[in-house]
């Protein structure tokens, strides 16, 4: 999302870091490209305005113009107001009664994305070791009661069915019963949404409120959609009382000015980002990352929280005990594919790392593990096992039987081979043993 604005920010800070000397005109200068960046990904014109008075204010009021370092000063001036303007300091965590169960609405527009969060963060609860109950109350919309059915039980979560017939409140009342009564501990109530800002659905969403006192009031907004969930946000918030913000679609390539502004306007923090289709691809949100990656500096704490949820640690042991004996194969090799798949887009891995931008537009995404992946299921087992066996009509037929190249295969075997070098010589030089040196790349 944040890629033409991140590109352009990069350009401005890495030019600003080679001035041996800094003086009031390039600070001026500076900023002036920041505002037209962050104008033209459609940040609201007082958040920007605000964000470099801050930045202004900080640099010259200081020693920063006067120091050795003084562009690399600007810069992490810059990077602190962005993560003032998103939340300062931790990720805003959701409240939790002290009597449970916890109530959660989710209110919003139509097409924002409401049905499928409400199955993305009970999945997440669950995952944190709660036990989520899921309520849908829109009782307008076609198949908004089963949508939620189907992408809930598809996540492996209990939803509330009922054929739609009692008012809103009747439901999340009997709904509440059923979760006190059966062990539930967070309830998620999915609202009716709306085209716009309706007056009788607010109304609807206020009587809900006083009759459940819901613990969080969530507002779903599609970050595609720019300004206008700016505004939508501060609307629900004056007539509803929001405590938190989730973003939708954020893996979308809209400019990012509803992240960048959606904060600042509402005060209301943002609390978790749908990053993706799957209902695994939904984070807590956290401000410091967000800047980080905009500004190119990577997400390592991310990137390993996701390794974590993808590797299993049994087999994470068995492999190392592989890789020291140097008895890695083509099936290990399949497995590891398979673990990196699960942690999402690879462009989506690469923009954690920092540095990696550069790699930003290497199509690194969908099939692009497809030719070596289709190669390798295409062998028997003891293929697999023992590569050193593919004779030149076991090649033909692998080639054949994945749709590739015998052009293909030998690439990958030869890198393989290459590749179990290396592991051979970096064990080597782990266990003391003499003769170790690196390869030279691409000899």
């Amino acid at each position: 999302m944040f890629d033409a604005l991140s590109d352009r920010l990069r350009g401005v800070l890495d030019a600003l870091r080679g001035e041996p000397k800094i003086t009031e005109e390039v600070l001026d200068k500076t900023l002036r490209e920041v505002r037209l960046a962050l104008l033209e990904a459609d940040v609201n014109v007082g958040v920007v305005r605000a964000l470099l008075d801050g930045v202004r204010a900080k640099a010259i009021g200081g020693d920063v113009l006067k120091s050795l370092t003084p562009g690399q000063q600007v810069v992490g001036i810059v990077r602190d107001e962005l993560q003032a303007l998103l939340g300062d300091g931790e990720s805003a965590k959701l409240k939790f009664a002290s009597h449970p169960p916890t109530v959660i609405f989710l209110v919003g527009l139509q097409g924002s994305g409401k049905t499928t969060t409400a199955a993305k963060l009970g999945l997440w609860l669950k995952k944190s070791g709660r036990f989520p109950y899921l309520v849908p109350v829109d009782v307008y919309r076609p198949a908004a009661i089963e949508q939620l059915v189907r992408v809930g039980g598809s996540a492996g979560l209990k939803v509330h069915e009922h054929d739609g017939t009692e008012k809103p409140v009747a439901i999340a009342r009997r709904a509440l019963e059923v979760a006190r009564n059966s062990g539930f501990d967070t309830v998620l109530v999915d609202t009716a949404g709306r085209l716009h800002v309706d007056a009788s659905l607010m109304e609807e969403l206020v009587g809900l409120k006083s009759a459940l006192g819901p613990h969080e009031v969530l507002f779903v907004a599609d970050a595609m959609t720019g300004q206008d969930a700016v505004r939508q946000a501060s609307e629900f918030h004056k007539t509803v009382g929001l405590t938190g913000i989730v973003l939708t679609k954020m893996d979308g390539d809209a400019r990012g000015g509803a992240a960048l502004s959606i904060r600042h306007v509402t005060s209301v923090p943002i609390k978790f980002v749908g990053t993706g289709e799957r209902p695994a691809e939904f984070d807590a949100f956290h401000p410091d990352r967000m800047v980080g990656r905009i500004l190119g500096m990577g997400d390592i704490l991310g990137l390993i929280e996701r390794a974590e949820e993808a590797i299993d640690r049994d087999e994470a042991a068995a492999l190392e005990k592989k890789l020291r004996k140097n008895t890695f194969t083509l099936q290990d090799f399949r497995d590891q594919i398979r673990t990196i798949q699960k942690m999402g887009p690879l462009s989506g891995i690469l923009g954690m790392l920092p540095g990696m931008s550069a790699l930003k537009n290497v199509d690194v995404d969908g099939e692009a593990l497809a030719p070596v992946t289709a190669l390798i299921d295409s062998m028997t087992r003891e293929e697999r096992e023992r590569p050193e066996i593919l004779n030149g009509s076991r090649k033909k037929r692998v080639a054949r039987g994945s749709g590739r190249t015998v052009q293909e295969l030998n690439q990958l075997l030869k890198q393989f081979a290459q590749m179990k070098k290396v592991m051979k010589q970096m064990q080597a030089a782990r266990s003391g043993k003499r003769g170790f040196r690196f390869p030279m790349i691409g000899r």
